[in-house]
């Protein structure tokens, strides 16, 4: 990968934009911008730090040490302001709705793609990684336990479902690496339960979406009666 040009160039054609809106979001966040984080923030604002964790990642395939350092503290940082404002649940911010519940997994993946980013940046699955790991477990679990916050957005299948795969994917292979780097007994089971529900969460929810696929289309589409 490191000597194919054309993998580089899709890189920057990817994370150029995503730099890009780092630096015109985050600037507006921590100056005098009409958007101000305490109201704006809910939890698919995380999806900007997995994409700056997951370009990390793909620049360290590619050699890039120093790139992906960059790119991981830039995510960092900014998962550590996002994840207390997100936390203190404050007065007038952006809530969710309650169709749009599943996105609280996302909590789930933004610590698994961090642990996944600094093993390979590190080389292995070190203690760093496996903090990210057991912060991303502490808050699955932590999602699992209350099925009553989920209630009312699993009555009737939608789109936003698909926010359990992603989150359960990155969760899955976190603990892959950690079941690789630790070798006992507890990790490889951990890893063997989290894989297998990832797989079956997702081939749940494309058996769902083909059988929902005309109810989907018919929701976006105006009625013209």
């Amino acid at each position: 990968m490191r000597d194919n040009i054309y993998m580089r160039l899709l890189w920057w054609v990817f994370v150029l934009p995503i730099i890009i809106l780092d630096i015109k979001i985050y600037g507006q966040w921590f100056t005098k911008g009409k958007r101000l984080l305490s109201r704006v923030a809910n939890p698919t604002c995380q999806l900007s730090i997995i994409a700056n964790l997951v370009a990390a990642k793909a620049a360290v395939d590619m050699g890039w040490l120093e790139i992906a350092l960059c790119l991981f503290s830039l995510a960092m940082a900014h998962y550590l302001v996002l994840f207390i404002t997100l936390y203190q649940r404050l007065p007038g911010s952006n809530g969710v709705s309650m169709m749009l519940r599943p996105v609280f997994f996302l909590f789930i993946a933004t610590p698994s793609m961090a642990s996944l980013a600094w093993g390979s940046i590190n080389g292995k699955f070190d203690e760093g990684s496996k903090m990210l790991f057991f912060l991303s477990l502490f808050l699955f679990m932590s999602l699992v336990s209350r099925p009553t916050l989920f209630h009312k957005s699993m009555r009737k299948f939608n789109i936003a479902w698909w926010a359990y795969s992603f989150p359960m994917t990155l969760l899955a292979l976190a603990s892959l690496e950690y079941a690789q780097q630790v070798k006992n007994g507890v990790a490889h089971t951990l890893a063997l339960v989290l894989s297998s529900l990832s797989i079956l969460v997702t081939l749940a929810l494309m058996v769902l979406t083909t059988f929902n696929i005309n109810k989907l289309f018919t929701r976006t589409q105006p009625n013209n009666q």
